[in-house]
């Protein structure tokens, strides 16, 4: 028989025990998924290269939501090439009304493909009265997608699975990604080396800044794996552009993942690879493309393989927002030039849609809305969720500043700001920050800011 001290010892480590396990098991994941493959005759990339003639692969959405830590929070990658501005809060809104949340605690990124659609809700209520959004977006299809997602979000809750880990893994991609900026001796950009090339020149030129490290994180009830979310930066272009809907070769390595491992769910996030490309490695050729998806693929196979699990609790969960105004572009602290070419009927439908893009992003600066940065924390992993076609060099700067936390970073975010460079890059010349980033240098220091509380 115990004595009574003893009884009530064991009885408390019972109730200690109980209550961890309760904890643990209140955790749940939802995991859910669409096809937003656009109707033929569809806009692709917005109007900047053609409309869709054909589907080689189809696009998607996968993302998940997480239950048992506050508010349900909510991850989802999308096969576009851009939310921006209120498309971006619309999505987030869809989202967070399937998910029964904040749309605060919503993080919906895309994934860049050109063949595919964008939604920027701010650009098309410009061009409409205009009578061109047609040239930008099949409107019509993209609020389609949004009335379906929100039923497949809200459907998704009731197929919650428990977890009780986290599993991180990672490995270097091989011949993926390389930069896009050449510098020459004086320290300004020398080549300009997009997604593709044959320039001898450009192919020969080092890799330059990239993050060559994929970053996996997984889910786990018990012993059992039940969803894998991969992170790696780079522009997903390999042959575009001829009318030919796509997910690319983000999207083909992902569905190689799907066949090796069927019993898993893979969600992948493009990085901060706004000045990230596979140029390097590219010559747009067809067979380029399936080189470089078997490539991606391994690295998400071997960071699979590399996998190591911890238990989680909901303790161990936390969600940080800090939301921020990005300084503007000088070119467009005056928006009257740029309106002319909006209204000029004969203008180029794509010189109207940028313009109307600048406008859009603009005046939403200029009313102090701002943008969300985001990040969530499973104990010692971190997923840091960033806006726009960010350079690579803040999601070295985020690894930096933690090194002893396993630092994801998800790019394209809300695209309204387009390319956001670093402070030294707007001095460099360069595709990027010459022409079309929307934010100024001093974007860097706001940016540097906000992730060091983030990360915090």
């Amino acid at each position: 028989m115990l004595t009574r001290p003893i009884a009530l010892f064991v009885g408390l480590l019972c109730c200690l025990t109980m209550s961890a396990s309760a904890e643990a098991q209140s955790l749940r994941i939802a995991k859910f998924q669409l096809d937003v493959t656009p109707p033929l005759g569809s806009a692709l990339c917005e109007g900047f290269v053609t409309e869709a003639s054909s589907v080689d692969d189809p696009l998607l959405v996968r993302g998940v939501v997480i239950l048992g830590a506050a508010d349900p929070i909510v991850l989802c990658a999308v096969d576009f090439v851009g939310l921006g501005n209120s498309g971006y809060d619309a999505w987030r809104e869809t989202l967070a009304k399937g998910a029964r949340t904040s749309p605060s605690r919503v993080a919906v990124h895309a994934l860049h493909q050109h063949d595919a659609p964008g939604f920027d809700l701010s650009e098309i209520e410009l061009l409409a009265p205009l009578g061109i959004e047609s040239k930008a977006c099949n409107v019509p299809f993209v609020k389609d997608v949004l009335k379906r997602l929100e039923a497949a979000v809200k459907e998704s809750l009731a197929s919650a699975q428990p977890f009780t880990h986290i599993g991180t893994g990672q490995a270097t991609v091989d011949r993926v990604a390389s930069n896009r900026r050449i510098l020459g001796d004086d320290g300004k950009v020398k080549i300009v080396r997009l997604s593709s090339t044959r320039d001898p020149d450009a192919i020969a030129a080092p890799e330059g800044v990239i993050d060559p490290e994929l970053k996996l994180l997984s889910f786990w009830n018990a012993d059992s794996p039940l969803i894998s979310i991969t992170y790696y930066a780079t522009h997903p272009q390999s042959h575009y552009g001829k009318g030919a809907v796509s997910s690319d070769f983000v999207g083909l390595a992902r569905a190689t993942r799907d066949r090796a491992e069927p019993k898993l769910f893979h969600v992948h996030f493009n990085g901060a690879g706004g000045n990230v490309a596979a140029g390097k490695y590219n010559n747009g050729s067809p067979e380029a493309r399936i080189e470089l998806t078997q490539r991606l693929a391994a690295g998400m196979e071997q960071a699979w393989k590399n996998t190591k699990r911890v238990p989680i609790t909901a303790k161990d969960i936390e969600w940080r927002v800090e939301p921020v105004v990005l300084p503007l572009r000088d070119r467009l602290l005056n928006l009257t030039d740029i309106e002319k070419v909006l209204l000029d009927e004969k203008a180029k439908p794509i010189e109207r849609i940028r313009s109307a893009k600048d406008i859009a992003y603009a005046k939403r600066v200029m009313a102090k809305q701002t943008i969300d940065l985001s990040c969530l924390r499973f104990g010692q992993a971190v997923i840091l969720n960033l806006p726009g076609e960010i350079f690579i060099e803040y999601q070295l700067a985020a690894q930096k500043m933690r090194p002893d936390r396993f630092v994801c970073t998800a790019g394209y975010g809300d695209y309204g700001a387009g390319y956001i460079g670093t402070a030294i890059a707007y001095g460099q010349g360069g595709y990027e920050t010459s022409f079309v980033s929307r934010t100024a240098p001093e974007a860097e220091t706001v940016l540097i800011e906000a992730i060091g509380k983030l990360l915090k």
